[in-house]
Order: structure tokens, then sequence, then C-alpha cells
């Protein structure tokens, strides 16, 4: 352990860079005396200690002027006009807005000054105002060429949870966007098929762990948006590339007796193309990636304990074929210089085809209870509309955005089961057909101020998901055929938002409230054996604050407060069992209920030529909490796992993130992530497949991770980088989750004159991470550890044009 310190405070002296952003600063000039605009004045920026000129504009025919690209710092304003006395004012360009309105100026004929002004301006590496972190994925070297999820993982605050899902801060309460809006591609309103979107076509991810009440409410943990590559240069221009690699390269556990083998050599393959063409008024943009994989995407292994003395050892193996293809393109169209149209479409097909073996054996492997095989025939199509309208007004900064998009979601699913019992062989299967349809408007205003900014807008949302799933049992089937039959969602949620943002020399206050009304309503097959309609309505205030003040110019405070939902998926109030796992089976709830989140943070950060360090304090504490709970029925050794409300749970932690660049050799990124994580004491009513109680008791435990990020130029336009990640082990509900461990590796090498790349990278190169779990239940404990595929090594050649 005192290793472990020296070596973590070794890298607590290191940092990385932070850049900063410009900001165009605009305003219009009058006669004092007249009220009229006055052209062709002379408007500059000096430098305050000896008058030397740093940028400038004149006015136009309407008095205004707008200087672009105007870094942060302290200025001097200066307006000079023939016939007038000239002005001199105060100017502070701060990290708040990308676009300043000193408003209007007048100048007159007699000698007077005017007030002082001071104005604002943002942004760095992690945002100046600490609530969000920008990471291009051009300088992810060691997961080029793999899936969106595979990209993330090494990114500071971060993890992947025992479920595959994205976490941050330990929670995967999650909001996904792609290019700032929610789609089906990655879920409505939280997460799903990450790992099968190319990150090759990603341009850069932001992680936003403080929304403004310009985000939608939902997602307690914050926002991860992924922003898509789209070029702008003029002509025609792009790129091509193409990524292959193996995985599995060795098998980690060997299967139990007598199934079929797991996966090895898993191939995968990435092609993708980039088109642009931009001529006068329009751009034209293309983007298309094909990602097909071969993966052991499950091999868990789990030992059943019954107090009746039973015991049920079994493997989850399953082998996956997934082929995922997107393609989107649309125009930019240039009306004039103040409007802007922008039509696209998406569409992605994702076919994937399983194929498990689940084997039961006895506490001794001596006797193999029964067999379960299965086949999953899976087909996901998605196709978004969208357009998108920007009105800019004459005032620089001064915007109307409105959008509109529509996209359509089927999910396709067949699923075909051999049950091989010693007596006797079943074949059974289901099928389930799933449309989602989710129309989204919004409006957003942006209005500069001297001193900040106004934001405003609105929202309205329609979202309506049918779902049908037949069972076809075969000989003593153990489907439950009286739970399918038919489903529909139905979502409305409109909302509206306002946000202020002031800065002064030394504060800075942001604040915000959205207002969201929702209407859930869920329609079930009335003759269902358990559930029946159900649904929920709600009109909830979900404010924001952040206070800040700045010490000096590279040493600043933060503090932050917002109210955020967690509103349950269609997929977590699904009434149909899902048989992933014959004997641990997965229903959702109709009756779940929101999760409401309070949460509080403090952050710190210092920046210096070299690099910068940031640390943040931070506490949620969840109402209604939303997990699964596993439970048996009496007579019966299946698991059921439904989602329930768990009452109050709480994450109490700091984040450490330090980064340091060694001149031009080297730089080092050292992530620190530690918190509280307790889960009250509950008692909830389990209704399926028969009414049952469960009880649970307290849960508290401190956990962490560490990421370490190093990148190093070795000359000749190459770089080498490698990605250490450890996490320690973590309660989840009913139970722990072990620690894990993990090493990626990359090398880039530019060639051909820059415009072509090589890059071979492997990812868990010392094949050690797993995910093991303990889980505690009410007349039984299982241990169960998944040995699936993490080692996968690749080379990518990608080419400019």
């Amino acid at each position: 352990m005192s290793r472990l310190y020296s070596i973590v405070w070794l890298f607590l002296l290191s940092a990385a860079t932070a850049g900063a952003q410009t900001a165009t600063i605009s305003g219009q000039v009058k006669d004092a005396a007249k009220n009229t605009p006055l052209p062709i004045v002379n408007v500059t920026l000096l430098r305050p200690a000896d008058s030397v000129l740093i940028t400038g504009s004149i006015t136009n025919e309407e008095g205004r002027f707008s200087i672009p690209s105007v870094k942060k710092g302290n200025y001097l304003l200066k307006l000079n006009y023939l016939g007038y006395v000239p002005q001199f004012k105060p100017l502070l360009v701060g990290e708040l807005s990308a676009f300043l309105d000193l408003g209007q100026i007048d100048m007159q004929e007699d000698v007077k000054q005017l007030s002082q002004v001071e104005v604002t301006a943002k942004q760095e590496a992690i945002a100046a105002k600490m609530d969000k972190k920008t990471f291009t994925l051009a300088n992810n070297i060691s997961q080029s060429g793999g899936s969106a999820m595979e990209a993330m993982k090494n990114l500071p605050g971060i993890t992947v949870g025992q479920d595959g899902k994205i976490q941050l801060r330990g929670s995967d309460k999650v909001m996904v966007l792609i290019n700032g809006q929610q789609t089906a591609l990655t879920g409505f309103g939280g997460q799903s098929g990450l790992e099968n979107i190319s990150a090759s076509s990603i341009e850069k991810i932001e992680i936003i762990n403080n929304p403004s009440a310009r985000y939608d409410a939902n997602g307690n943990a914050g926002i991860i948006n992924i922003i898509f590559k789209k070029e702008k240069k003029d002509g025609f221009n792009g790129k091509v590339g193409l990524t292959a690699g193996l995985g599995a390269l060795w098998v980690k556990k060997e299967n139990l007796p007598d199934i079929r083998p797991q996966y090895q050599r898993t191939p995968k393959i990435n092609p993708s193309l980039s088109l642009n063409y931009r001529k006068n008024k329009v751009n034209f943009f293309l983007q298309a990636d094909d990602l097909y994989t071969e993966t052991l995407n499950k091999n868990e292994f789990v030992d059943r304990y019954y107090d009746n003395g039973d015991t049920v050892r079994q493997q989850t193996k399953r082998n996956r074929n997934t082929n995922f293809a997107t393609v989107k393109t649309g125009l930019d169209w240039f009306v004039n210089d103040q409007n802007t149209l922008t039509v696209s479409g998406l569409f992605s097909s994702e076919k994937i085809i399983d194929h498990g073996d689940e084997p039961f054996f006895n506490g001794r492997l001596s006797e193999r209870d029964r067999l379960w095989q299965f086949l999953e025939d899976e087909i996901k199509t998605t196709a978004t509309a969208s357009a998108i309208w920007q009105h800019k007004f004459r005032q620089p900064g001064r915007l109307l955005n409105a959008a509109f998009n529509y996209t359509f979601h089927r999910e396709d699913e067949q699923y075909y089961f051999k049950n091989i019992n010693p007596s006797f062989t079943g074949v059974d299967s289901f099928k389930l057909l799933s449309d989602e349809h989710v129309a989204d408007f919004t409006l957003d205003y942006i209005q500069p101020l001297k001193h900040g900014r106004l934001e405003g807008g609105l929202k309205f949302r329609r979202r309506y998901i049918p779902t049908n799933m037949q069972f076809i049992p075969g000989v003593n089937s153990p489907l439950d055929t009286n739970a399918g039959g038919w489903a529909n969602y139905g979502e409305t949620i409109p909302a509206v938002y306002g946000n202020y943002v002031l800065e002064s020399n030394k504060f800075e206050v942001e604040a915000g409230l959205r207002l969201e009304y929702v209407r859930i309503q869920y329609d079930v097959n009335p003759e269902h054996s358990t559930y029946k309609s159900d649904g929920y309505h709600y009109t909830q205030p979900f404010p924001n604050l952040r206070l800040a003040y700045k010490i000096d110019p590279d040493n600043k405070i933060s503090l932050f407060y917002s109210r955020r939902v967690d509103r349950p998926n269609e997929v977590d109030i699904r009434i149909f069992p899902k048989y992933d796992d014959v004997e641990i089976i997965k229903v959702g709830n109709p009756a779940l209920r929101p999760q409401f989140t309070n949460s509080f943070e403090a952050g710190y950060k210092t920046s210096w030529p070299e690099g910068y360090f940031y640390v943040s304090l931070y506490h949620k504490r969840m109402d209604a909490t939303i997990t699964r709970i596993g439970s048996t029925v009496p007579g019966s050794n299946l698991i059921y796992n439904i989602f329930q409300n768990a009452g109050h749970s709480y994450n109490t932690g700091s984040e450490i993130i330090i980064s340091h660049n060694f001149g031009k050799l080297a730089s080092l990124n050292l992530n620190l992530n530690g918190y509280r994580h307790i889960i009250d004491a509950f008692t909830v009513v389990n209704k399926y497949p028969v009414e049952n109680t469960f009880t649970a008791e307290k849960q508290d435990m401190f956990a962490g991770n560490v990421k370490l990020n190093g990148l190093f130029h070795l000359g000749a336009q190459t770089d080498l980088q490698f990605s250490a990640i450890y996490l320690s082990p973590d309660i989840i509900p009913q139970g722990e989750i072990g620690a894990r461990f993990s090493i990626d590796m990359g090398v880039k090498k530019i060639i051909q004159k820059g415009k072509g790349e090589l890059i071979l990278n492997a990812t868990d190169i010392a094949n050690t991470l797993r995910i093991k779990r303990t889980v505690n239940g009410e007349g039984f404990r299982y241990i169960s550890t998944d040995y699936y595929e993490t080692q996968v090594i690749r080379l990518g050649y990608g080419y400019k044009f």
C-alpha cells in the first residue's frame, strides 16, 4: 500500500495542458446627442501596460463592430473617430461566454468619459467553469478502431460497470447524446448500443458532470455527448480508413464439460469513409461506417448456494457475431449571413447473432442436470431525420435555434432454445417486436450581455413504443407463456428552461431552472398473468446553481448544486421475462417510479503553462433508488431479477485530475476517483411471478478507481500511448463486485506527408480483466466470474484527401 501511495503522489506532481478559448467582442457605437449610428469608427484592443495594439475592427453603416478570436485577459478598448473624443474602456475577457456584447457605446463631441465596461469569455480542456471535460479521440491511440464504449473506458471519470454500462463516478445513470441530441442509437434518457458505435466516426467526447438547465433533467450522474466527425473545408475532401483486428487470443478459462467451443481468435474489421464538399452557400457531408465483430461476449461461471443445501454450478457462454452499419448524410445551407439550415438523416442496421450454451451441474461437477442452448437472431434498425435552423441576429452571439428530430427504431428479436434434460429434450422459442417512434421539437435562444448572457428555450417530446412478445413452448417448457402478449408505452414531456450567466473580475454566477411535465402511460395486455396497465405523471422543477471565485487568472474555486431525475426507461418496466439466463430471469416492473437526485459539488482548478491540477468534492443523495432485486419464490430455485425502487442511497467522494506536458517528449494524465457508496436498508414487494417480500440490510463501502494515461513522442512523427486502469471493489445491490485491472497500449505513425496514418494497438495486453460478483439473497447466494473477451489487437490505416 505504501508503494501505491508513493506512485500516486509521484503523479500528483504532474499535470497536462489546458487550452484557452477565444471570444468575439461586439457592440454598437452611436452619437450621444443624436442617438444615431456612427459608421467607420476605429475600434481597437490595446495591451493595458504599454498600449501596444493587439487587434481591432471598424464599425459598419449601423455602427456595429465585431472583433473575433480575442483570448482571455484584460485589455484596454479604444474607440477613435474624427470629430469625437476618443473613448478608452478597461475590458475583461473572461471564461464563461464565447460572445460578449458591450451594448451601445455613446461617443460625444464634448469631453466626457463613459463608465467602465467589464466582459467575459471562456474554454479550456477541462472547461473553465469545471462542469465539462472534452476529449478528442484522435489522441486516444490505444483504443483506435474499437467501439465508442472501448474509446470511453480510458477517459477520466468514466468506468465500465458490471453490467457493461458506462458509469460516471460510480453511477450508470448517464444520459448519452449524439451531437447534443438524444437518439435511439444510444437510448432516450439512458444508454445503450455504445459497444456497437464505431469510434472511427467520433470527433470528440464531452463529459458533463453538472449540466445546466438547458439540458434534459434525466441522468443523475451527468451527460456524455458524442460528437461525430464533420468537415467544413472548402472544396472536396474526406478520409478513408480500415482497421482490422483479432480478439480472444487465448482461453482465459476452459469450458465446463460437453458444450460447444468458445470463440477464439475472433476477427474485427472496420472500414470507414467520410466525405465533404463545400461550395458557395452549400456544404454536403456523408459519413459511413461498418463494424463487423465476432466476440466472446459473455463467459460467466456461476456457483449458486441455497440454504436447503443445494449447489448449482453453471456456465453462461455467448459467442456473438455483430454487423453494425451506419450512414449519416446531409447538407448545411448558409442562406445568408444570418440564417443557416441543416438537414440530415441517419440510417443504421445492427445484426446480432448469439450462439449460447448454459450447462447446469451439481456442486462436484459429477452430474449434469441439464444443458440449455440458445440462438438469438436480432435486427435493430434505426432511421433518424433532423432539421435545424439557426438565426444569427446582427448582434454577434445573439442566436435563435429551432430543431425538429424524428426517430424510428425497430427491435426484431427471435430466441430459439433447446432444453436438454436427462429424460427429455424440449425446443422452445419466443419472438419480440418493438417499434419506437420519437418526435422532438426544441427552441433555444441566447442573448449576450455586458457581463454574461441569458439563455432560454422550450422542448416538447412525444414517444410511443408498441411491443409484442410471443412465447412458443415446446415439451415441458420452462417458459412463462402467460407473461406474453402486447404492451404499449407512451411518453409525453413538455419542458421550459431559463439560464442566467454573470461574470465579474472575481466572481461568476450561473443560475438556471428547468420545469418539466412528464406523463407516462403503460397499457398492458389485460390477459397478462401478473401486471396490469399503469403509469404516472408529475410536474417538477429542476434548478441548477454555480458560484465561482477567481483567486487569480490561473486559480479558481467553483460550487455546484443541481436537482435531476432518472425516469424508468421502457425496457425497465417491460413486463416480459427475459431468458438470457434460464435460471436467473430478468423482468421489468410497470410500478417502477422515477428516482430523484440532489447533487452538490465543490471544485478547485489551478493551471500553469505545462498543465493543470483539478480536484472536486461531490455528494449525491438519491431518493427512490432504481435497482434490480434478485429474489426467489417458495418451491423454486429460480432467481428473478426485478427492477424496484429501493429507498435512499448516497455517493460521496472526490475526483482528482493531474496532467503535465514534459516538453516535446511526453505528457502524463492521472485520474483518481474515490467515493463512499451507501445503500440504505429497504423492503420491497415483488409481484412476479407471485407476490413475495424482499428485505435488504444497509450496504456501505469505500470504492474508487485510478487511471494513468501516457503519451510519448518518439520522433519521426511516431507516438506511443499507454493506459492503465485499476477499479477497486464496490457494492452492488445485494452484494459486491471485485477489483479489476487492465493495461492498453497503442502506437501511431504519420506517413505520406501527413495525409496517412498507421495505428497498431492492443487492449488488456496482460489479459487480466474479468468481472467477479457476489450476490446475497434470501435463501441463496451466488458467486459469478465473467471471463469475457477483453484482449484485442488491431492494425489500422487512414488517409486524408
